[in-house]
């Protein structure tokens, strides 16, 4: 008897031995029609990534958010559209951002960080925050969710990669680095302690697969601060999760090649929505080579949604030579597809898991 979408994707993770290599697809890059039933039918598991069983409250912080459209006398750049402005007051003073919504996502017009001014502000948020167990959500979701979705704990951002992209933007840390390293690290150090209350809580929480931080960017990052700031706090939270057996990954979606060692080297089990080439600089023999014991929760690589359905089908086919039949490998779909194109693209790249991915 074959197994249940579920099962196979956790056949992957757990080393147990799949039957053919899953197919998953973010829970909002999907959505409800008669394609999405018969992918679920033919075997696709839906990728959810909204159940993670903590919350996180600031007893001390409050924040505030109105939308408002800029009127055209203002001469803004975005008068007409709508925009969300959120405050954030703390004890040490107010953080404002403020985005744009873009369907299921959004645009940054401002960040929270403006001027040196704000970091203790910054602070004191991050010291103010704590978590919360959310087991009963979590435990319901399951429940409710059956045997063709998977459910996925995420905590956000690790520390340096929260300040280069969530509050400073990569030009302004740049400037902070050269000019206030000693206050950039001063935040760092008040996210650490905060991610590691959150640790605590996701270790010894319900849900078995937790995922820290990604889009880490070598250009921008660079070797030694990766090794020096990102990664020991990938390796303290994944040896707290080993320590309950859970399983720990992270989002590395971009260039891995100047970083691969160390990502080999590492407590992560899966690497997740990693991306081959020709998109990165690695394709997934390199990836096999490099991490021949980690999962490979990999994303199909986006630039090939716009070729034809046989171009669709060989790529996949190749992602699975290329993974030399390790039992190690997911194929996933973690970035938005052309409206037009998922659909055909979807139903090809599942059926060449199906058929081509089958394990003898």
């Amino acid at each position: 008897m074959s197994m249940t979408p579920l099962e196979r994707v956790e056949a992957v993770l757990w080393g147990h031995g799949p039957d053919h290599v899953p197919f998953t697809v973010y829970e909002s890059k999907l959505p409800p029609c008669a394609v999405e039933r018969q992918l679920r039918n033919e075997g696709l598991c839906i990728h959810n990534r909204h159940y993670t069983p903590m919350k996180p409250v600031t007893p001390n912080c409050s924040v505030e958010t109105h939308t408002y459209t800029p009127p055209p006398q203002t001469g803004d750049v975005y008068a007409g559209e709508t925009l969300v402005k959120t405050t954030t007051r703390t004890p040490a003073g107010d953080l404002i951002a403020v985005n744009k919504p873009a369907g299921f996502t959004s645009w940054r017009v401002e960040l929270p960080f403006k001027t040196a001014d704000d970091y203790p502000a910054l602070i004191a948020l991050a010291e103010d925050t704590q978590f919360l167990p959310d087991h009963e959500t979590y435990e319901k979701a399951l429940a409710w969710m059956g045997d063709d979705v998977i459910l996925r704990a995420t905590l956000g951002y690790s520390p340096l990669q929260a300040i280069i992209y969530n509050l400073m933007g990569v030009e302004t840390f740049c400037i902070e680095w050269a000019e206030r390293r000693d206050r950039v690290m001063e935040l760092y150090e008040a996210l650490a302690a905060r991610d590691r209350r959150a640790f605590e809580v996701l270790a010894t929480g319900p849900c078995p697969y937790v995922q820290y931080c990604g889009n880490v960017s070598p250009q921008i990052v660079g070797r030694e601060r990766f090794r020096e700031l990102i990664l020991p706090l990938y390796d303290e939270f994944g040896a707290m999760l080993h320590e309950h057996g859970k399983l720990f990954g992270c989002h590395l979606d971009a260039d891995c090649g100047l970083l691969a060692d160390l990502i080999g080297e590492s407590e992560l089990d899966f690497i997740e929505a990693f991306t081959p080439a020709p998109d990165t600089d690695m394709s997934i023999a390199d990836a096999r080579r490099a991490w021949p014991c980690k999962i490979l929760w990999a994303n199909f690589p986006s630039s090939v949604h716009l070729a034809d359905q046989e171009q669709i089908y060989a790529t996949a086919c190749q992602m699975i030579d290329e993974d030399g039949g390790s039992q190690k490998l997911i194929i996933g779909i973690t970035e938005d597809v052309p409206e037009d194109r998922w659909q055909e693209n979807f139903l090809t790249i599942n059926r060449a898991c199906r058929e081509y991915g089958r394990y003898d």
